[in-house]
């Protein structure tokens, strides 16, 4: 991951993927509001600076998209979540705690260390 990246970014940018994967390109704000339980005017506000870093493109209306940079950023961090969850459940940890690890660990392991899980993983 890219070294400016935050915690907050790399969680929106992976959100709007998962979007993508949904069928949805084109999102509203007032749905990201409502799923990290935050202002309107709190996530107007990171959508600026997602735009201003060339993540997200953002309609005349309001609705955002992701840009192939904020995809490619999205992805990596929505593998990192799914994978690692898998690996919390392999080594049989209840699948909420799971969930709220796997969110907290994939903005900080190592790319290393993530290789070797997902090595492990996939035998």
């Amino acid at each position: 991951m890219e070294k400016l990246l935050t915690e907050s970014i790399e969680n929106y940018l992976e959100f709007m993927y998962t979007k993508e994967l949904e069928g949805e390109k084109w999102i509203k704000p007032l749905d990201m509001a409502s799923f990290f339980s935050f202002s309107r005017s709190a996530i107007t506000k990171a959508s600026d600076k997602l735009n201003e870093l060339g993540y997200i493109i953002k309609e005349k209306y309001g609705k955002i998209a992701l840009t192939e940079k904020g995809r490619e950023i999205g992805k990596k961090t929505y593998e990192r979540h799914t994978i690692l969850k898998s690996f919390l459940l392999k080594l049989g940890v209840d699948e909420q705690i799971a969930e709220t690890d796997c969110c907290k660990i994939e903005h900080v392991i190592s790319e290393e260390t993530f290789l070797k899980i997902k090595e492990f993983i996939s035998k």
